[in-house]
C-alpha cells in the first residue's frame, strides 16, 4: 500500500476522534428550603470526577526481534575484536555525507582531481588503512603462493631446495625430527580448529535459514493485524465521542441545579444572611410574648402575694405585741428581753410594694396583635423563593437546552460523516490484500533460496575439504611416518611405512601450494566485502548511526533539508527523520505521532472548526436568567417587624421593675427574725411567756414558707422576663431597620446586579461543559500518540533485517572468512614443517659413509664418502 494512503488513512483516523473533555460540578437538587440547611447544601457542587472512555483495542504482535546467537556468539565477539584492531576508526560519518553530497550527479574521474575530492579520498584511505593493508598482504600471498610452488618444483626438480635424496648425518637429529613434529602437529591442530570455526559458521547460515521464515512469517503477520484492528480503534475512537457527548447531555438536563446552583451559590453570601436576620426577629417576637406574658403573670402574683403577707405580717405583729403586754415582762429579770423583742417589731413588714408598677397589657396586646401574622412563614417564603432559582433558571433555558443539544448531535454527525469521507476499510483490505500476495510471492522464492543455500553450503564445503585434503595428508603422514620410524634404520634402509609417511607429508606440501593460493583469494575477497559491511553497515545500523547519515539536512539535495518526509509526503521541510520514526516505533507508539502526521493534518484546527466553534458559547451568551420574580420578605412581615418595633416594649419602665425586684420581699429576713426570737425566749424563765414567744416564731417560720418563698420566686421569674425584654427592646426600631436594608439590598442584587453573575457562572457552567470535550480530546490525541496503529512492525522489521542481514548472515560469514584465513596462513608454516619432517622419513637414495677414527671415541665419526645403501633390492 503506498505511504501515500497510509497517511490518508491516519488524517482520516484523526478527523474522527477530534473532540474536547472536561468534567462538570453536580450539585444537589435539593427542593426549596424551608430549612437554612437546605440552602447550605446547594452552595458546593461536588468536585469534577474524570471520564472513563475505557481501553483503544490493542493489537498484539508476534514478532520478538531479538536474536541471541548461543555458543557461536564468542566466535563473533572474536571476529568483532580482530575487526576492531583492524579498524579502530570511529563511524566516518561527516565523510559519508561530504562524498554524497559531493556526488551526487555522479562519479566522474576528472572531478576527483579537485582539492576538495582529493582531501576525501585521502580521507577515505586512511579510514581504510587497516583493510588496504591486509588485502594487499591476502594479495600478495595470493601472488607469491604459486609462484613460489613453481620455482619449489622446479628446484626440487633439478635436486636442489631438499630435492636430492641424500641426507646428512647430524648429533641433534633426533630432536630436530621431535621439533618438527611438534609443531607440525600444533599447526594441524590449530588448522583444524579453523576449519571446525569456518564449518560451524557455514553450517550456522543453514540452520538459521528456517528462522528467517519465521521472522518473515510473524512480520508479515504483524503487519496484517496492525491492518486489521487500525479500523477498530478509529471506530472505537469515534465511538467515544458518545462518551463525552452523553454526560454533556446529562449536565444539560440538569442544568437547573448546575447553573442555578452556582447563581444560588454566589447570591446566597448575601441573601441568606438577611433573612437569617428576619427569621431570628421573628423567634424573638415569641420569646417578648412569652415574656411579657410571664412579667403579666408574675406581677399579678407579687400584687397578690405582697398583700397577703402585709396582712399576715400584721396580724402576727399584732398578736405579738399582745403577747409581750403580758404582765410576766415586767419582771425586772424579763423586761429587758421583752423590751428587745418589742422594738423589733416594727421589722415585721413588706419592704418591697409591686402595687405601683405599670402593667405590660399594652406591650402584651399588641405582640399577640402582631403574632397573628406568622412572621416565620413569611421568611420561609423568602427561602423557598430563593432556593427556587434552579427552578427558574431551568425553565428559562429551556429553548437554550434544546438547542445545544441539536448542535451536539450536529457536531457528531460531522466527525462520523467526515471518517467516512476517508475509505479507511476499503484501503487496508487493499493493503492486507497486497501483503498476502506479497507472501505468497515472497514463498515462491523458498525452493530457491533453499537450493541456492544448498549449493552455497557445497561450495563452503568443498573449499574447506581441499584444507581437510591436506590435514588428511599431513595426520597420515605423521602416523604412518611416527609409527615406521626406526632409530636403528639408516637413511638408505628406512621402512616403508616411513617412506609412506613422508611422501604423504609432500602429498600436502603438493596441496598445499595448489590450493593456498585459493584460499587467500577467497578469503581476501570475503574479508574485504564482509569487514567494509561489518564497520560501515551493521555497526552503524546497531548503533543508529546510519539513521544520521539519512536524516542529514539537505543530503539528497541542496533545496531538500530532510529525505524521508520529501519522499513519503513531498514536503521536505517537515521536521521528521527516520531515527525519530524509528524510535518512536520501537517504543511501539503511534503512526500517527511517529510520522509527524499533526504536520499535514492538525487535528486542533478540526477540533476548532467542529467542536471547539463559537456557537456554543454564543448560545450560552444569550443566556438570560429573570429573578424579579423571587420576593425574599412579602409587605406582610415588613409590617409585622415595623409594628413589632412600634409595639410599646420599649416604653416599659424596667428600671423601676429591676428596683423593685432588688429589693427584699420583707423588712427584715423573717427566717433570722425567728430564730433570734426564739434564742431571745430561751433567756426567759420557762414558763407560758416562753411558750407564747417560741408559737410566735414558729408562726413567723410559717409565714416565710407560705408567703415569701412563693414571692422570691416569682421576683426570680418576672427579673429574667424584664432583663429579656430589655435586651430585646434596645435599639429594636434600629435592629428592624437594619434587618429591612439588608433584605432590600438582597432583593436590589437580586433583580439588578444578578445579570452579571448569571454571565460570571454561566462562562463557568459552558467551560465545564467544554471540558468533557477537552478531555475527550486529550484522550484522542495521547490515544494517537501511544495505543492507535502502534507502529513496531515498522521498526520489526528494521530489526528483523538487521538480525537476518548481519547476524545471520554477515557474522558467519566474517566467522567463515576468519576461520579459513587462519587455515590459510597457517599452511605456510605447514608447508616449511611438512618439507623438514618428511628428509626423516622417506628412504633417501644416498647416505653419508662413516669410518672409526682410532683417536676419538666411537661416539665421534666423520663422512669420508657417500654409498648407495647395501640393499640387495638397490
Amino acid at each position: 500500500m503506498p505511504w501515500t494512503q497510509w497517511l490518508l488513512l491516519l488524517l482520516c483516523w484523526g478527523a474522527t476522534s477530534g473532540q474536547y473533555p472536561q468534567r462538570q460540578p453536580e450539585v444537589d437538587d435539593s427542593s426549596p428550603a424551608v430549612v437554612r440547611a437546605d440552602s447550605r447544601r446547594q452552595r458546593s457542587p461536588p468536585p469534577v470526577e474524570p471520564l472513563d472512555f475505557g481501553f483503544v483495542p490493542a493489537a498484539v504482535y508476534d514478532t520478538h526481534a531479538y536474536y541471541e546467537p548461543g555458543a557461536i556468539g564468542v566466535l563473533f565477539h572474536m571476529v568483532h575484536a580482530f575487526l576492531y584492531v583492524i579498524q579502530p576508526n570511529s563511524f566516518p560519518k561527516d565523510l559519508i555525507v561530504k562524498v554524497i553530497q559531493q556526488n551526487m550527479g555522479g562519479i566522474k574521474l576528472e572531478e576527483w582531481r579537485k582539492p576538495e575530492n582529493v582531501v576525501l579520498l585521502l580521507q577515505g584511505v586512511y579510514y581504510e588503512a587497516g583493510f588496504l593493508v591486509c588485502a594487499s598482504i591476502g594479495i600478495i600471498f595470493v601472488v607469491i603462493v604459486p609462484v613460489l610452488g613453481m620455482c619449489f618444483c622446479v628446484c626440487r626438480c633439478c635436486e636442489n631446495c631438499g630435492g636430492e635424496m641424500h641426507q646428512r648425518q647430524r648429533k641433534n637429529a633426533d630432536c630436530q625430527r621431535g621439533f618438527f613434529t611438534a609443531s607440525l602437529v600444533a599447526t594441524t591442530i590449530f588448522i583444524i580448529l579453523g576449519v571446525l570455526i569456518a564449518y560451524a559458521a557455514n553450517h550456522n547460515i543453514s540452520s538459521h535459514i528456517k528462522s528467517t521464515r519465521r521472522l518473515i512469517n510473524t512480520n508479515m503477520r504483524d503487519l496484517r493485524t496492525f491492518a486489521n484492528n487500525t479500523p477498530a480503534q478509529i471506530e472505537y475512537l469515534t465511538a467515544q465521542y458518545t462518551t463525552a457527548k452523553n454526560k454533556v447531555l446529562s449536565e444539560l438536563d440538569n442544568i437547573g441545579p448546575l447553573l442555578g446552583g452556582r447563581i444560588h451559590s454566589q447570591l446566597e453570601k448575601e441573601v441568606v444572611p438577611s433573612l437569617d436576620t428576619a427569621l431570628r426577629m421573628a423567634g424573638a417576637m415569641r420569646e417578648t410574648k412569652e415574656a411579657l406574658e410571664s412579667v403579666s403573670s408574675s406581677l399579678q402574683i407579687l400584687q397578690e402575694g405582697t398583700e397577703k403577707l402585709k396582712d399576715s405580717l400584721s396580724g402576727e405583729r399584732a398578736s405579738l405585741s399582745n403577747t409581750l403586754s403580758d404582765p410576766a415582762c415586767t419582771n425586772g429579770a424579763v423586761s429587758p428581753s421583752c423590751n428587745a423583742i418589742r422594738s423589733t417589731l416594727s421589722q415585721l413588714g413588706i419592704n418591697a410594694d409591686f402595687s405601683k408598677l405599670p402593667d405590660v397589657n399594652y406591650a402584651l396586646a399588641n405582640v399577640h396583635t402582631l403574632l397573628k401574622t406568622d412572621l416565620s412563614s413569611i421568611v420561609q417564603k423568602g427561602y423557598s423563593s430563593f432556593n427556587d432559582t434552579p427552578t427558574l433558571v431551568k425553565e428559562q433555558t429551556k429553548n437554550i437546552v434544546s438547542g445545544v443539544k441539536g448542535m451536539l448531535d450536529k457536531i457528531g454527525l460531522e466527525i462520523n460523516g467526515f471518517a467516512k469521507m476517508f475509505p479507511v476499510e476499503a484501503s487496508l483490505a487493499n493493503f492486507t490484500i497486497f501483503l498476502n500476495n506479497e507472501q505468497k510471492r515472497i514463498e515462491s522464492y523458498y525452493p530457491q533460496l533453499d537450493q541456492m543455500d544448498f549449493y552455497r553450503w557445497i561450495g563452503c564445503v568443498a573449499v574447506l575439504c581441499m584444507v581437510v585434503l591436506i590435514m588428511a595428508f599431513n595426520v597420515l603422514g605423521l602416523l604412518c611416518g611416527t609409527c615406521g620410524y626406526d632409530k636403528q634404520a639408516t637413511p638408505t634402509t628406512r621402512g616403508c611405512l616411513s617412506n609412506t609417511g613422508g611422501n604423504l607429508l609432500m602429498a600436502g606440501v603438493s596441496f598445499s601450494f595448489i590450493f593456498a593460493w585459493m584460499l587467500m583469494a577467497i578469503v581476501t575477497t570475503l574479508f574485504v566485502a564482509g569487514g567494509n559491511l561489518e564497520k560501515l553497515m551493521c555497526e552503524p545500523l546497531a548503533n543508529r548511526q546510519l539513521f544520521k547519515i539519512i536524516d542529514t539536512p539537505f543530503l539528497v539535495h541542496p533545496t531538500k533539508k530532510n529525505f524521508l518526509p520529501g519522499m513519503l509526503f513531498q514536503n521536505p521541510n517537515i521536521d521528521l527523520t527516520l531515527g525519530s520514526m524509528y524510535r518512536e516505533c520501537f517504543e511501539n507508539n503511534g503512526l500517527y505521532h511517529a510520522l509527524q502526521l499533526e504536520t499535514m493534518f492538525n487535528i486542533n484546527s478540526f477540533l476548532n472548526r467542529t467542536v471547539y466553534n463559537k456557537d456554543l458559547a454564543k448560545v450560552f451568551e444569550g443566556v438570560q436568567v429573570d429573578l424579579q420574580d423571587i420576593t425574599l420578605l412579602e409587605q406582610a412581615g415588613r409590617d409585622n417587624l415595623i409594628n413589632f418595633a412600634n409595639s410599646g416594649i420599649g416604653l416599659i419602665d424596667y428600671e423601676a421593675y429591676l428596683a423593685e425586684v432588688n429589693k427584699g420581699v420583707t423588712l427584715v429576713d423573717l427566717l433570722t427574725f425567728s430564730t433570734d426570737l426564739e434564742s431571745q425566749a430561751d433567756q426567759l424563765p420557762r414558763g407560758a411567756l416562753e411558750n407564747a414567744l417560741k408559737g410566735h416564731a414558729s408562726s413567723i417560720r410559717q409565714i416565710h414558707r407560705e408567703h415569701v418563698v412563693p414571692i422570691e420566686q416569682a421576683m426570680s421569674t418576672l427579673t429574667q422576663s424584664i432583663k429579656l425584654l430589655q435586651r430585646t427592646s434596645s435599639d429594636l426600631p434600629v435592629k428592624v431597620t437594619n434587618i429591612l436594608s439588608a433584605i432590600d439590598a438582597s432583593e436590589y442584587l437580586i433583580t439588578n446586579n444578578a445579570s452579571h453573575v448569571v454571565k460570571q457562572e454561566t462562562k463557568g457552567y459552558v467551560q465545564s461543559l467544554v471540558g468533557y470535550f477537552k478531555q475527550y480530546t486529550n484522550w484522542v490525541q495521547n490515544s494517537l500518540t501511544a495505543e492507535v496503529a502502534q507502529c513496531k512492525p515498522i521498526s520489526n522489521i528494521v530489526d528483523s533485517m538487521e538480525i537476518v542481514g548481519c547476524s545471520f548472515v554477515l557474522d558467519s560469514v566474517n566467522t567463515f572468512w576468519f576461520g579459513l584465513g587462519g587455515c590459510s596462513i597457517l599452511l605456510i608454516p605447514s608447508i616449511i614443517f611438512s618439507i623438514k619432517l618428511a628428509k626423516y622419513y622417506r628412504r633417501m637414495d644416498t647416505e653419508d659413509v662413516f669410518e672409526d677414527s682410532p683417536h676419538y671415541d666411537t661416539m665421534t665419526r666423520f663422512p669420508r664418502a657417500s654409498a648407495p645403501p647395501s640393499c640387495p633390492d638397490w
